[in-house]
């Protein structure tokens, strides 16, 4: 490492010491579900698990991490959804009750606030997929007093009422319902998560949102061309609705070599009359042979960082945060391995020229503004609207 790098990570640690990273998605208990079943002590976090997850308490220490958003997320095609929410949720909670002195439950920007004071990782959910309530806002609001306080109005597949990123066309963004579930959300204070859904859904939310919106883990379209990742136009709107945008870290959503190669490799599968998903072992074999033969290309702390500049220079950088997916990729970019790698983005950053106001508000205050601004909106709402009655039926017919 040069002297300059040195002196720049130790600048990076020692601003994430007063202003930590809020890092908006991580899949560790889906990661703990698929792995050994929610046994916390098969893989406990209190120690190393780098063989297993990208995620545990001294690796979050040592990446500067004061708050986290956990993903309580669960397949979209399967048929208990919600209980299987229910599961993640709980994971969570038994999680804050094994390490009460490193992970503070947390459900307002002031709780945020006070772990920051308190040396603890604050500790929110946020629920991904509008599966997850199987269309109901009675659902909605039982999810909400449970903690979770942001809903990704989508995940990879369309629900009845919203359209995704990765699928095809259904209602084209929000129907009459989709924009009851974001009114909801609204009167509730529960954040409205646009990553995974489609540009038009992005649009229609805004359209429709009487509070600031976040993108818990997506990019700039305009750096890399993906579907999860934002338009330009979109991010053009976040100042006037208060937004943030966190950026990812997932490769083939940040680095169009791997967006290309992934496309290669899927119609390669395909080629040989296998799903572009299939995991058997004779699709992994085909597909192992196509990557002795076409290395996967590598993202960089560079590459994350060339979305962020992209994005200050389109958003601003009031409008801009972390969310890295760890445990729930794959592949990382390279000094990004895992959750201990946020100093070595924030050091990029502060070589590129960003300042130490510019770099506090990307790690830890415009995260925890825009939950305090959806609770604000709440406290108006909920003194002049009730609960909303509506169904799917009622709504889309």
């Amino acid at each position: 490492m040069t002297p300059s790098a040195s002196a720049s990570l130790e600048a990076a640690r020692a601003l994430l010491a007063e202003f930590p990273v809020v890092d908006g998605h991580n899949d560790l208990p889906w990661a703990l579900r698929e792995k050994v079943r929610y046994d916390l002590d098969a893989l406990d976090i209190a120690g190393d698990q780098a063989a297993h997850l990208h995620t545990d308490i001294p690796r979050l220490r040592a990446g500067g991490v004061g708050a986290q958003f956990w993903s309580v997320y669960v397949r979209a095609d399967l048929p208990d959804a919600v209980p299987a929410t229910l599961e993640q949720i709980d994971c969570v909670r038994r999680l804050l009750d094994r390490h009460p002195e490193d992970l503070a439950p947390a459900l307002t920007a002031a709780d945020m606030e006070e772990a920051r004071r308190q040396g603890r990782i604050a500790s929110l959910m946020g629920a991904e997929g509008g599966h997850s309530i199987a269309n109901s806002l009675g659902t909605l609001r039982g999810l909400y007093e449970l903690g979770v306080r942001y809903l990704t109005l989508t995940h990879n597949h369309n629900v009845d009422w919203a359209d995704s990123a990765t699928d095809e066309p259904g209602v084209g963004g929000l129907s009459a319902f989709g924009r009851e579930v974001v009114r909801e959300m609204n009167r509730l204070g529960m954040l409205v998560d646009l990553s995974h859904v489609a540009a038009t859904t992005m649009r229609d939310a805004l359209d429709t949102t009487s509070a600031p919106v976040i993108f818990s883990h997506s990019s700039a379209r305009a750096v890399c061309d993906h579907p999860r990742n934002i338009p330009d136009d979109v991010l053009e709107r976040l100042p006037a609705n208060g937004g943030v945008a966190m950026v990812t870290f997932v490769p083939k959503f940040v680095l169009q070599a791997a967006v290309d190669w992934t496309n290669e490799a899927d119609a390669n599968l395909r080629a040989h009359g296998f799903h572009h998903l299939d995991t058997t072992a004779e699709a992994m074999k085909v597909h192992a042979a196509f990557e002795e033969a076409r290395p996967r290309p590598v993202a960089t702390v560079a590459t994350v960082a060339d979305h962020l500049d992209h994005m200050r220079e389109v958003a601003g950088v009031d409008h801009l945060g972390i969310g890295g997916d760890y445990d729930g990729t794959a592949f990382t970019p390279e000094g990004l391995r895992d959750v201990s790698g946020y100093p070595n983005l924030i050091a990029e950053l502060h070589d590129r020229g960003w300042s130490r106001t510019d770099l506090a508000k990307l790690t830890w205050q415009n995260a925890v503004r825009v939950l305090g601004a959806a609770e604000d909106t709440a406290r108006g709402l909920r003194a002049t609207t009730a609960p909303s009655n509506a169904t799917l039926e009622s709504l889309d017919g």
